[in-house]
């Protein structure tokens, strides 16, 4: 009995020291559970709507406009140079005077080509009367007909050689090939010239054509006969040209075709070299289904506009068409009426409560 006893009394000794450790664990269990429920808690909070504007889908009429640089240029332009090299003797134009077609512009040293000339004139004039001589000779059988024949062939040598002489003197004289405007001349009298020399630059400035460059995708709508206008800087009046001709041929590096046009009337402003703005109307659709461009977001794989539905954002897949600067065509996936949002597009997303403050 004395060993049980001792026995009992070890046990609760024991479990004096191990309660206050049991009871130590028990208590940090609890306290982390309690942490554990408070922070598993859901916070709702409410997101206010997005105040946004609208758009009402609408037809109207609608032509793609783009502009293009262009550059004005004279109907005809060439640059005054001798047929043949020589002295410059003397010049019978002012520079930026008008000149007509065929008007003396310049004139070179032809001394020696005039004294070649008399040289063959004589020569022909002598044996002109050798022919008429041998002629006569044949006549009582003085000589033969081999003789008055080699005769007439060197008079007509003489001949041939005399309009050679003739045409180089007319090349000496340098004259206009059309009516028009001469520039400031590059030369003065006394300098030998070249046919590589450049005199002045005549222009035909009482008509003048417009250059300018469309993109490959409208080259077919510009034939000849098309009306088109440009505006130039500092000049608020617009003006007007009519395509006279194109290139037969894309460019292939740019992808464009080049177009010449004629401008009609005439305007101070309007001065070969100028840079030129052209509009180009290259498609209309009067019954076109519009929204502002700004409704439309790009995609990696198309567009799309956001719709508004009692309240509630509907992104909505669209194929555009033409456009001008402020509108663009749907062709598909939107209908008249529908109502499509302009402002907030990147903040809006599936699940955003929506607010229309304004709607156009």
């Amino acid at each position: 009995m004395v060993e049980v006893a001792t026995l009992i009394c070890v046990i609760f000794a024991s479990m004096k020291k191990i309660i206050p450790f049991i009871l130590v664990i028990a208590t940090q269990f609890a306290c982390s559970e309690k942490k554990d429920k408070a922070g598993s808690i859901p916070q709702h909070r409410i997101s206010p709507p997005v105040s946004v504007e609208g758009f009402i889908v609408r037809t109207r009429a609608l032509s793609e406009n783009i502009e293009v640089a262009g550059s004005l240029l004279p109907a005809e332009e060439t640059e005054i140079k001798p047929e043949i090299s020589g002295r410059l003797v003397s010049i019978h134009f002012h520079e930026g005077s008008f000149v007509r077609k065929g008007a003396l512009l310049a004139k070179l040293y032809d001394g020696d080509l005039q004294a070649q000339l008399k040289k063959l004139e004589v020569q022909l004039e002598i044996n002109q009367k050798t022919v008429e001589r041998y002629k006569e000779l044949l006549k009582i059988q003085g000589i033969s007909q081999q003789d008055v024949d080699l005769s007439e062939l060197q008079v007509s040598n003489i001949k041939a050689d005399i309009e050679l002489v003739r045409v180089s003197i007319d090349k000496t004289e340098i004259r206009a090939p059309f009516d028009g405007n001469i520039g400031l001349r590059n030369v003065s009298i006394g300098a030998y010239v070249s046919p590589s020399t450049v005199i002045a630059t005549l222009r035909q400035l009482n008509q003048l054509k417009l250059e300018f460059t469309v993109p490959e995708k409208y080259s077919a709508e510009f034939k000849k006969g098309k009306s088109v206008s440009f505006g130039i800087e500092g000049v608020k009046e617009k003006f007007s040209a009519v395509v006279m001709a194109s290139e037969l041929s894309i460019d292939a590096n740019t992808r464009s075709l080049k177009v010449k046009a004629l401008v009609r009337g005439g305007h101070p402003a309007l001065v070969p070299g100028s840079f030129a703005k052209v509009a180009l109307h290259v498609d209309r659709n009067n019954e076109a289904l519009i929204v502002p461009t700004q409704a439309v977001i790009p995609m990696a794989r198309g567009k799309q506009v956001i719709v508004y539905k009692a309240g509630i954002p509907n992104f909505q897949n669209v194929t555009t068409g033409i456009r001008d600067s402020a509108y663009v065509q749907i062709s598909d996936g939107l209908h008249q009426g529908d109502t499509v949002l302009l402002t907030g597009l990147m903040t809006i997303r599936p699940d955003s409560k929506l607010h229309l403050t304004k709607v156009q």
